[in-house]
């Protein structure tokens, strides 16, 4: 096996293993973060995931970089793919219309853009999410308020 073949497998099991992380993190602490939310209360910051779980600021900040990091880490992964597939299918496209090598171009191209505008767009909203908190609706804070005296 040659260098790159190793490189390219080494990518797909780091990248299946950081995917199969997340989705038992996610069962986990029950939810992601690049669409949860931010609220001010009068008791300050809350952090809550996709599922409307409370968690900690820390848990927050990791699940949003975590959920970003897929995106990457597939696109590298169907990357690693293709590059292992690469030679079975130049031999296999010789005559058809778009040849093998330019087929491969424009997939990783294709790849690679959807990959780079995914992640910018998870990076946007999430940092958007951290940096505009929402304000709690006041029925909330007041609930807030009284589960606190309980």
């Amino acid at each position: 096996m040659d260098r790159r073949s190793r490189i390219c497998i080494w990518v797909i099991l780091i990248g299946l293993g950081n995917f199969l992380t997340y989705a038992m993190l996610y069962m986990f602490i029950g939810g992601e973060a690049v669409n949860g939310s931010v609220r001010v209360t009068s008791e300050g910051t809350q952090y809550f995931l996709q599922s409307g779980v409370r968690v900690s600021c820390g848990v927050y900040v990791y699940s949003g970089i975590h959920s970003i990091s897929i995106w990457i880490t597939v696109g590298a992964v169907m990357l690693g793919m293709l590059t292992l597939a690469k030679e079975r299918i130049v031999s296999s496209m010789r005559a058809a219309i778009v040849r093998g090598r330019t087929f491969i171009t424009m997939l990783a191209t294709i790849i690679a853009f959807t990959t780079i505008i995914l992640t910018i767009w998870f990076i946007l909203q999430f940092s958007s999410r951290l940096t505009n908190p929402q304000a709690a609706p006041p029925a909330a804070q007041q609930a807030v308020r009284n589960a606190a005296e309980r």
